[in-house]
């Protein structure tokens, strides 16, 4: 989706712009263009957009230097390298904990078909949200939802480095927060969270940053939020086989080229939707420091959605036991290709153009390829994700918002204390 300029990360008193026909826009801060390649959560997908160089001395606004840019996409590209990359590390990792409070979210080929129509229902909804409501209400609830979520990701995304910098010899106090209903056997947890003292460290210092943002908007919290959003969705959301992986990607893929071009509506919740749902990076950095405000921007949805298949790819790696990562690297370098392909294609037609266009079909095709060369198609598509964890792994039955906490809160929100675990046992021989 695209924001206007007076959007989370812009200032309030900007010139607009006229919109490109039938496509995200540029918008200006300050009356600067800003180059955009963002999306909603929601919508888990994401367009790219630039504008046609304007002169400055006819204009007066910001025309970003060729260095300016390549320093800002550049950018972009790295920070959505890395959430991929430590999240299928780290969901690796999630897929073996024995810890049913930190046990992924599997989503099945029934859930995959679901999601585009779920999005599409999702979008359309928050269309209509902003057609009939003020925008500053809706942004100021979203804004204090995103502000609770955004503390437990980058709380959750913390957690390992901070258990390492803390000296083992200090007191860490455990801690449960339990909120129950009913009592006797119809009684049920509504909220069991477990944390720790170095837990609380990194809820102190995310609190920090929540504020920052909530207060500032500023590119860099917004930034953080937003890494945070993305590692903890490619580690948590896991696909249980390469089948359903084709179906959600190949679903999201119709879904991202009809709503950019299609119709009105994603551009204009674009326009009014305020939430660190996307990775941003000033193109007047070399001139301006950390006051720039003229933003290049790629949404989250172009991150976790082809990161988590790129995730389920590593697993299967793994599942090989080859001492190799030749699908992951594959996967890898295609979403790198994809996205590449993606931005040059927008600086060549200056139109806006689905990310999703050209990140599916090389996220998918590069990986098929490489095991038809090699033999192995049959176990790529045989292989199961969710036959290394335990049966119980809680399905996706909702659309997700990718959240975290030390403990895991909404998994375990989602446990009641009188199921027992079962777990998978061999049967004896007779």
């Amino acid at each position: 989706m695209a924001t206007t300029p007076s959007g989370s990360l812009a200032r309030r008193h900007v010139r607009r712009r006229p919109l490109r026909k039938r496509g995200l826009f540029s918008g200006s801060a300050r009356g600067g263009n800003m180059a955009e390649i963002e999306s909603p959560l929601a919508a888990n997908n994401a367009t790219l957009n630039d504008t046609e160089a304007i002169a400055a001395n006819a204009t007066g606004r910001f025309v970003a230097t060729p260095e300016g840019s390549a320093v800002a996409y550049g950018s972009l590209v790295l920070m959505a390298l890395l959430p991929i990359f430590f999240g299928a590390l780290r969901s690796v990792s999630c897929a073996k904990s024995k810890n049913s409070s930190d046990m992924p979210e599997t989503i099945t080929s029934r859930d995959a078909a679901r999601f585009p129509i779920i999005a599409s229902c999702t979008l359309f909804g928050l269309y209509l949200f902003f057609k009939i409501f003020s925008e500053e209400y809706i942004n100021l609830l979203l804004s204090m939802y995103f502000f609770i979520l955004g503390i437990l990701a980058l709380s959750h995304t913390l957690s390992p480095t901070m258990n390492k910098i803390i000296p083992t010899n200090l007191p860490n106090k455990q801690y449960q927060l339990l909120f129950t209903q009913g009592t006797g056997e119809t009684k049920e947890e509504i909220v069991n969270y477990e944390f720790d003292t170095k837990d609380l460290v990194c809820l102190a210092f995310s609190s920090v940053v929540g504020v920052w943002y909530l207060l500032k908007k500023h590119w860099i919290a917004n930034n953080l939020f937003g890494l945070a959003f993305a590692l903890n969705g490619v580690e948590l959301l896991h696909l249980n086989n390469v089948s359903t992986g084709c179906i959600l990607l190949g679903g999201l893929f119709i879904y991202d080229v009809f709503w950019v071009f299609g119709t009105n509506v994603m551009v204009t919740v674009a326009k009014s939707f305020e939430a660190p749902i996307k990775l941003v990076f000033p193109q007047d950095l070399l001139e301006k420091g950390l006051a720039a405000n003229n933003f290049a921007m790629l949404g989250l949805g172009d991150i976790v959605i082809p990161g988590i298949f790129i995730a389920l790819l590593l697993r299967f790696d793994v599942s090989l036991k080859k001492n190799s990562r030749t699908y992951f690297y594959t996967s890898f370098f295609a979403y790198v290709f994809g996205l590449g392909l993606t931005i040059y294609v927008m600086h060549t037609f200056k139109h806006a153009q689905p990310a999703l266009l050209y990140l599916v079909p090389a996220c998918i095709g590069f990986p098929v390829t490489v095991a038809l060369v090699k033999g192995e198609l049959t176990e790529m598509f045989s292989y199961e994700s969710s036959a290394e964890i335990m049966p119980h792994t809680p399905r996706l039955t909702h659309f997700p918002t990718v959240s975290g906490s030390p403990a895991s809160l909404v998994n375990s929100m989602q446990q009641k204390p009188n199921s027992p675990r079962r777990r998978r046992t061999n049967p004896s021989p007779m």
